[in-house]
């Protein structure tokens, strides 16, 4: 994956955390996206996504990040 396709997972998780934030606190939000995650993305974009999160993931918000160390 390139770093346009990298972007689009970057903004997708997020997105995915902000419109799951009705459900509570950021570990609640972050059970929600790791499901979502989970169920619906490719291997390879799991893959790629932790990959991101473990060389620093910055850009990622904090109910995101947590979701995706839950993989």
């Amino acid at each position: 994956m390139g770093s346009h396709q990298l972007a689009s997972l970057i903004r997708m998780a997020n997105q995915i955390a902000e419109n799951n934030r009705h459900v509570g606190d950021d570990a609640a939000v972050a059970h929600v996206v790791s499901g979502h995650l989970s169920r619906f993305w490719a291997r390879s974009m799991k893959q790629q996504i932790q990959a991101y999160l473990e060389a620093g993931g910055e850009e990622l918000n904090p109910a995101a990040r947590v979701a995706i160390a839950q993989l």
